[in-house]
């Protein structure tokens, strides 16, 4: 455990190149202690996960505080009858099985697909011109909130409760009360 008490899971990418490097040397030259293969069949798409975790920290930092596992996903599939695959590389302080490391990765993209990519799709947040003082953080806040409170309200889709309650004030106060 880290020092603030917190542990952690961290994605490495290609541009911390001596971090990356040496995890995907690690991974391709070591067994895995943990393994575990998922396949996933959603809309167009069919994916192929395999998760392994590597507990051999030769050669990286030590600055690293806590670091005690490298994890390797691997995702092959295709989409829209087109095949792909993809490498990503993690890092954590955690001591786990490939099938809990696959859980919270897939867990965090949950998120990431509910919240940020709403934000930015939906909301436009990343081609917002608000970019001086407090100003951006305080207009991330408040789609976070008004996201929340359209879910909390039954709306699966943000889109179509945009169009249904944006021009309608008592539509919008009930869904405050």
């Amino acid at each position: 455990m880290i020092d603030s008490g917190n542990e952690y899971v961290i994605a490495v990418k290609a541009n911390q190149k001596n971090l990356h490097r040496q995890i995907r040397h690690n991974t391709e030259n070591t067994k895995p202690t943990s393994r575990y293969i998922a396949t996933e069949r959603t809309r167009n798409r069919v994916t192929t996960r395999i998760i392994q975790v590597f507990n051999d920290l030769t050669g990286i930092s030590r600055e690293w505080a806590g670091l005690k596992s490298l994890i390797k996903v691997e995702r092959t599939g295709t989409r829209g009858g087109k095949p792909y695959h993809q490498v990503a590389y993690y890092i954590s302080s955690f001591l786990r099985s490939a099938v809990d490391f696959a859980r919270g990765i897939r867990g965090h993209w949950g998120i990431e697909n509910r919240l940020h990519w709403v934000k930015d799709v939906v909301f436009g947040e990343d081609r917002s011109m608000i970019r001086k003082g407090n100003a951006p953080a305080n207009r991330s806040i408040i789609l976070a909130i008004a996201l929340n409170v359209l879910r909390r309200n039954g709306y699966s889709s943000i889109t179509s409760a945009q169009r249904l309650i944006a021009n309608d004030i008592d539509k919008l106060l009930l869904l405050v009360e």
